[in-house]
């Protein structure tokens, strides 16, 4: 019954696809002006929960001095709704120069894989096993991966300007007990300089999911980076960086080797915004993927790179659409299924010692629904497809299928309950398939 189901939706995925790219042309048009959205009205809640402990000589600044340095907290151009929210308690000096947050979250989800086991805390199409395995059809499974402290420092200055200092760890579940750092950088003005989200990423695109891992067109990529970007117009932002590469080659060792970076990897955006949070994105990246030709003994680089367009309106008070696509070449690594195979070079069977970059793409579209502003679901659809040249093996991956539906309900500012739905289907170039599904379930509290 279930595999019914997944055929159903594969079969309306396309037609989703062009509906979406319908609407985003008309709403971008369209919805110039919007009364204040559900979404808003909660986050103007959050902003006035916060507790501002004042420090230093002087009078009390005045109530517009302490918001307006609050808001800084919650304008983040490369913000997932999976990170951790402004702390609630603020430390802020009194000429309003200098504010200091340390906060987190405490994240605990549980779920029961009752359709064919994903060995792993995300929902990843690509681990979905072929043929099916009957030995393993129902697994339950709880984590607190997730779980993150963090510290922000937000200031200005006559020498630096405008300033922000951020350090997040995460703590990633409890059999390992591992804790390592998320992000860590520092900003002046319109630069960025250390480990931070690539600026071919959109996290703002992508709708909220219970599913730490997300659809595969989520470009979750952190790595160390120096970026310049500058909003101007009132309307546009400008990015551009140099990123450290990270690349997954399929060399085999024998005629083919993968060797040290050469060339740091290059991406831009170009944004346009309008209200609170809606925008449409055009980002690239450009990138220098390097092996050796063992047959041969000679080093080479191959180009590989990506464009992709998101997007994120909302058309009425209560309404919320997100669509993403990208394609290229050699970008397998910077998204959500290809990443954990090696599909940013690859070998040419008939030809020894030379490998190419295989083009791939992906898409989302996802729609939230506020019924009030503490309580919202959502229902995200996405694909990722491989597009070799040559032959490739018949058990190889050929695309994947991402689904999930949820509700999310605040009772309070900092306490966040969520379930969802996740199906999911993986799909060979030998045409055999598989399918699966996960009830998981959330809790989490912000501080």
């Amino acid at each position: 019954m279930l595999g019914k189901y997944v055929n159903i939706i594969e079969e309306e995925l396309m037609l989703t696809k062009l509906r979406f790219t319908a609407i985003l042309i008309f709403l971008t048009t369209a919805s110039t002006t919007i009364a204040q959205h559900q979404e808003d009205i909660f986050i103007d809640s959050l902003k006035a929960n916060h507790q501002v402990i004042l420090f230093g000589d002087g009078k009390k600044p005045s109530n517009d001095s302490i918001r307006a340095l609050v808001d800084m907290f919650y304008m983040d151009q490369f913000r997932h709704f999976q990170d951790p929210r402004a702390p609630y308690f603020l430390f802020m000096s009194k000429d309003s120069k200098l504010a200091m947050g340390i906060g987190g979250v405490v994240r605990m989800r549980g779920w029961i894989d009752v359709d064919g086991v994903i060995k792993s805390n995300g929902f990843i199409p690509y681990l979905i096993s072929i043929p099916r395995n009957n030995a393993e059809r129902v697994n339950l499974d709880a984590t607190p991966a997730g779980t993150a402290l963090f510290f922000r420092v937000i200031g200005r200055s006559h020498q630096l300007g405008n300033y922000q200092l951020y350090i997040e760890a995460n703590f990633n579940g409890y059999e390992s007990r591992d804790f390592h750092l998320k992000k860590a950088y520092a900003t002046f003005n319109d630069w960025t300089v250390g480990y931070a989200a690539s600026t071919f990423s959109d996290p703002g695109s992508v709708a909220p999911t219970v599913d730490a891992q997300g659809p595969q067109a989520y470009i979750q990529t952190t790595t160390v980076l120096l970026r310049w970007m500058h909003s101007f117009h009132q309307h546009w932002t400008t990015a551009v960086s140099i990123e450290n590469p990270k690349y997954r080659i399929d060399a085999n060792g024998t005629t083919t080797q993968s060797i040290s970076n050469r060339i740091p990897d290059i991406a831009l955006f170009k944004q346009y915004e309008w209200g609170k949070s809606s925008h449409i994105r055009l980002s690239t990246i450009m990138r220098f993927l390097p092996y050796r030709d063992i047959v041969v003994q000679k080093n080479h680089i191959v180009p590989g790179g990506a464009v992709q367009v998101s997007s994120v309106v909302k058309p009425t008070n209560q309404l919320k659409i997100y669509a993403t696509a990208s394609g290229g070449r050699g970008y397998g690594s910077l998204t959500g299924d290809l990443q954990i195979g090696n599909f940013d070079l690859i070998n040419i069977p008939k030809n020894e010692g030379k490998m190419y970059a295989p083009a791939s793409f992906t898409w989302l579209g996802a729609v939230q629904y506020f019924f009030r502003p503490n309580l919202f679901a959502s229902a995200t659809f996405g694909q990722e497809r491989l597009l070799p040249e040559d032959y490739i093996s018949p058990s190889t991956y050929k695309y994947g299928l991402y689904s999930a539906y949820n509700i999310y309900w605040d009772p309070i500012p900092h306490l966040e309950i969520a379930g969802e739905i996740n199906l999911g289907k993986r799909k060979n170039f030998s045409h055999e398939s598989n399918h699966a599904m996960r009830l998981c379930i959330m809790i989490q509290f912000s501080f």
